[in-house]
């Protein structure tokens, strides 16, 4: 995974890498943009979770729009939001962003796709783990799982001072 701030055209609003990784594991959901099998733009919310190496995993029925878009074209793009403050009276907003780019892979071994689900319960419901492995088995066979191997990504930032 390489973290390359290259493109960011305001040099004064990047994001440390360090904080970049930890929108990426702590985030709880982003915007994956891709092309559908028309051709179109298409990008929808997902939850995911991070590997903590070089992909992200998301979880989603094992038919739909989605899938049939990615079988097509698997390259992608998920932008990440993190903290968003409205400065109404400077007419501006503070926010930080994290936009990652790789390749979709949507047919996975029951091995990783179970793997997937244990990670993303660890994230989204660790108070509920047994019972979540449960439901990771009774819904296993309606579950489809979606690997980024994620190739680049950048950070952005911006901060307003907050003086009289």
């Amino acid at each position: 995974m390489n973290y390359c701030n290259d493109d960011v055209r305001r040099r004064d609003r990047l994001l440390d890498e360090a904080r970049a990784l930890e929108l990426l594991q702590q985030a709880e959901y982003g915007v994956l943009s891709m092309i559908d099998e028309e051709g179109a733009p298409y990008g929808i919310p997902i939850n995911h979770i991070w590997d903590g190496a070089s992909c992200i995993y998301i979880h989603c029925a094992p038919e739909g729009k989605k899938l049939r878009a990615l079988a097509k074209h698997s390259q992608v793009s998920l932008c990440i939001v993190g903290r968003v403050h409205l400065l109404p009276s400077k007419f501006t907003t503070e926010y930080e962003s994290v936009i990652l780019r790789g390749t979709a892979h949507i047919d996975l071994s029951e091995e990783e796709r179970r793997h997937a689900l244990h990670l993303l319960l660890e994230k989204l419901c660790p108070d509920d783990l047994e019972l979540g492995k449960v439901y990771v088995e009774k819904s296993f066979h309606r579950t489809a799982i979606i690997r980024i191997d994620v190739e680049s990504f950048s950070g952005k930032r911006k901060y307003v001072p907050h003086g009289h």
